[in-house]
Formats: C-alpha cells, structure tokens, sequence
C-alpha cells in the first residue's frame, strides 16, 4: 500500500493539519506554461543550467487556517528524465505551487540548459550536477529528491557520490518510472526515433550521428502524425487527452537527436543496485505506472524490495508518463511522502 492510499484513509476519518498540501490543478492552466524568473546555475564542467524556484507563500497570506503558519521547512527539487524538460512537472508544479518552495532545473543539454561538452553526458554527470543545483539554489534547507525515469537515476548517482547527505540534507526521495539498472536502452529510445525507422537499425542510426543528425531530426519533424501515435503508445498506458500526447510529443522533440545519443550509451552500463541502501535512509516513494513499456514495473517493484521501508505506488494501465497521466494519484502520494518526510526529520 502506498504511503497516499494510508493517508486518504485516515483523513476520512479524521482531518489533521499537514505541512504541506497538494492544491487542486486548473484544467485551462496550458500545459507548461508554468514560470519563475531564470536562475543560472554553473555546474563544476562549465555547462550553464537552467533553473527556476516557486516560493512558498506562508498560509495565513492565503486565507487559510492551517497549524503551520511559516512555510514548510523543506525544499523541493524535481529532476525531469530523457529527452525532456522542466515543464513535464506541470501537473504537480500547478498543485504544489505556493505551498512549498520547489526548484525546478533543466538537466544538461535539455530544455534551456547548455550542451554538455564530449564525454560528459554521463548518470554520473548528472549527480554531480544535482549537487550542484542543491549547493546553489537551496542552502541549509533539507530537501525532498524527486525524479522521473533519467532523473531517478540522477538521485541513485547523487547516492552513491554523496550518502552522507541522506538523513540529514536530502531527507525524502521519490523514485518515479525508473531504475537503477538492467535497463534495455531501446526501450527508452524508440520513442524519439523519427516515424518509420524500426528498432532492427537503432543501434546503426545512434553509431552514425555524428554525420547525420539533422536529418534525423528532419525526419522527426516530418512524420508528425505517426510519432504522435508513438508517443501516446509509449509514454501513456491509457487513453488521455489529445494535448498531453501533443504536449509529450512536443518536449521530445525539442530536444535533439544528437543530445539523445549522447545519453544512449549511458543507460546500458547503469548499475546503481548497491546505492538503494542508502536510500533505506529516509522516507521513500517509488512511483510507477503497470503499463509502462519504457521502465517497467518490475524495476520499480524491485527499487521497493531493495529499498528499505519504502512505500510503492502501482498505478493500474498507467504509461511511463505517470506523473501526467495520473497526476491527481501521483500529486497525493508526493504530499504524503513529503509530510511524512518533514515529520521525521522534525523529530529528530
């Protein structure tokens, strides 16, 4: 049972004061339209990455009753995966916006951020740069990790570099459509492949980038129709509305097709098993939904035997996009892991 499902069933009976609650999503808000004034952060190579911060405004300015008048000691951080970019938290960026401080940050070489230089388009890259962003744009706070697919295994390499933050810094982690290895990378590829090409030449396509990406990218561009249905089959578990399957559409295809190959070579060699122990650390959600063709739910049910106290959400048909898909389940199970997260770490 996950940590929402527990909580939903106390609260029918009873109505305690959180430090933090989830709002409800405005239905016209259009998607990815969500935005902070830019901040720039400077990872330890050099690449700029983009970064944006939603500050909490305390309740009583909000016209609400509520034991915790202050803002929650805690910060969130969310870490966006593949071939896509910050905008893909719309749905919980709308529901906790204002009640919590949240930073959001594009990973190297997506969305607004700099490319990345050769041979830095690593997993291990990437939590370098976590700790960077969290160095940087949240202080002495203690934060809640939260990432989607390329982004959990951005907080399982933050792991393994840096376990002494877990239990004191990072006080929560949210493990969402994700691994920590054993991994097919074409599963994750296929999607982005431009209309038509199978995954029988994935491997020659990826090989022969260097001479020939911009025509992949034009022919991404070109088969619009038949990618839009990719996307919905890959991404989503069920039928969802046509501008979510444009929006996902939209933010794979922005990113470049040399960008995903960079990365492609990463996701073979993950193997970060070893760093769930130290996640058994702190109060921890892995989220997935049963359909998802990209990570399969296997991974996620393996993270929740390996890791330790943890809680496992199961969203039934959902696709690899769960966080969009069913951002309602998605949005309660992250407040009743950031409550309690925030409650254990007060305690001690």
């Amino acid at each position: 049972m996950s940590i929402g499902e527990r909580l939903l069933g106390a609260t029918s009976a009873r109505s305690p004061e959180l430090w933090v609650r989830h709002g409800a999503v405005d239905p016209d808000l259009d998607l990815g339209s969500l935005r902070s004034a830019t901040i720039t952060v400077v990872a330890d190579d050099g690449v700029p990455l983009h970064a944006e911060i939603d500050e909490a405004v305390p309740m009583a300015t909000r016209g609400r009753r509520a034991k915790h008048a202050a803002p929650p000691p805690v910060t969130l951080v969310f870490i966006h995966g593949y071939s896509l970019n910050l905008d893909c938290w719309h749905f919980q960026r709308a529901a906790f916006r204002g009640g919590v401080k949240a930073v959001y940050y594009d990973q190297r070489s997506h969305g607004r951020s700099g490319r990345s230089p050769d041979g830095h388009s690593t997993i291990a890259q990437l939590g370098q740069d976590l700790k960077r962003v969290l160095d940087d744009l949240t202080h002495d706070d203690p934060v809640v990790l939260i990432g989607h697919s390329m982004g959990g295994m951005t907080i399982l390499s933050f792991a393994e570099q840096h376990p002494e933050l877990f239990g004191t810094k990072v006080i929560g982690t949210v493990l969402m459509s994700t691994t920590a290895g054993g991994l097919d990378p074409g599963r994750i590829l296929f999607p982005m492949l431009p209309a038509g090409l199978g995954s029988g030449i994935m491997k020659r396509v990826v090989g022969t980038l260097s001479r020939g990406h911009r025509a992949v990218d034009a022919l991404r561009n070109r088969g619009h129709d038949l990618a839009m249905t990719v996307t919905d089959a890959y991404a989503f578990g069920t039928d969802v509305p046509d501008e979510q399957v444009e929006f996902v559409y939209d933010l794979l295809n922005q990113t470049p097709f040399d960008v995903i190959a960079d990365f492609f070579p990463a996701f073979a060699t993950l193997d970060t098993w070893h760093c769930c122990a130290t996640l058994s650390t702190v109060p921890t959600a892995i989220i997935c939904g049963t359909a998802d063709k990209i990570t399969a739910i296997g991974h996620s049910r393996k993270l929740h035997a390996r890791i330790q106290g943890s809680d496992l959400l199961e969203c039934e048909g959902a696709g690899h996009m769960v966080n969009i898909e069913r951002f309602t389940s998605v949005n309660h199970e992250l407040e009743a892991l950031i409550n309690r997260a925030i409650d254990q770490h007060e305690a001690r």
